[in-house]
């Protein structure tokens, strides 16, 4: 499983978080600083990651089109990369069997 942090999610969480998610990135490592959803819609989907974000775009995006990618949509508003990783290492194994659920489009993750 690989992880693709939207902008507002920090650069840090990558190295943080390499343990469970290796060869996650984020969109300003990949010089998409100011890309469109559309187009990190598009490099997730054809590089086989799951898009991470605290926005609802992603998650309306898939309700259009379904997956892949799959949606991460971290419910905890703007918190901080220690909060942002913890939530994702406790639901961890949630992520696990959602990447693998044919049907799950998106994940919604809560404090």
């Amino acid at each position: 499983m690989k992880l693709l942090f939207d902008h507002n999610l920090s650069h840090k969480l990558v190295r943080r978080l390499a343990d469970l998610f290796p060869d996650s990135t984020q969109t300003r490592l990949l010089n998409f600083s100011t890309a469109t959803d559309p187009v990190i819609w598009e490099y997730a989907k054809s590089n086989g990651f799951i898009i991470t974000s605290l926005d609802k775009d992603f998650s309306d995006i898939s309700s259009l089109r379904g997956s892949p990618p799959k949606v991460i949509w971290l419910r905890c508003g703007n918190s901080m990369v220690a909060e942002v990783g913890r939530l994702l290492r406790l639901n961890y194994s949630d992520i696990e069997s959602f990447s693998s659920d044919p049907l799950a489009h998106v994940l919604e993750i809560w404090p």
